[in-house]
């Protein structure tokens, strides 16, 4: 599934890696989930736009596959379907297993923003826990509007570089070795100030 008009330039496009299939079927299945949420609520491409802040010709193009989505755009529908992204690409996995092999478990780049995400422990059915890895190249800023559950409780345990983390209008600066606890209820941003990429390891736990 690629747009090869995507403004963002040639291979701007967020990709997967293996573990759930090729790029191309992790993303059509991707899709396909998109467009089954909305139709589970019942809500048009128009409410779902006014819901979501994101205009009706994106979210059609991406329920059909002719775009890939980028980080913010998944994290506006999860906010709006109170999933966290872990729990939604959970969704869209093959054969989801208790034991994660480090081969399968799902890696999803997006280039625009420079940020990968690997799902080191993805959501299971009575676990309220998660394990993300996280990598920001140098530079990288993005930004949610709120987390897809409020109150969603984070660990932020950065092993490589420095992450600079915006949360209820705090800043916070977290390094090597450092370990950022909070709770989320409003807008966040995560930030790498560089010069190096920055690592980190993020446990997410549902409140």
């Amino acid at each position: 599934m690629r747009n090869t008009s995507d403004p963002r330039g040639p291979g701007a496009h967020a990709e997967a890696a293996p573990g759930g299939g090729t790029p191309e079927e992790v993303e059509a299945r991707l899709a396909g989930r998109l467009a089954g949420l909305r139709a589970e609520h019942g809500w048009s491409l128009d409410e779902l736009a006014h819901r979501a802040d994101v205009s009706r010709s994106t979210l059609s193009r991406l329920e059909r596959g002719e775009i890939s989505p980028t980080a913010a755009l998944l994290g506006r529908l999860c906010a709006v379907y109170g999933r966290t992204m872990s729990q939604l690409l959970a969704e869209v996995e093959s054969e989801p297993s208790q034991l994660v092999r480090a081969d399968r478990q799902e890696v999803w780049v997006d280039r625009a923003s420079g940020f990968t995400r690997r799902s080191v422990s993805p959501p299971h059915p009575g676990l309220r826990g998660e394990v993300v890895e996280g990598v920001l190249r140098a530079g990288a800023d993005i930004s949610y509007d709120g987390p897809p559950v409020p109150g969603l409780e984070q660990h932020i345990w950065v092993l490589e570089g420095v992450l600079e983390m915006t949360a209820d209008g705090r800043v916070h600066e977290v390094r090597a070795g450092d370990c950022l606890r909070l709770r989320l209820w409003g807008r966040s941003r995560l930030r790498c100030p560089g010069p190096d990429p920055v690592r980190y390891a993020l446990l997410i736990v549902l409140p």
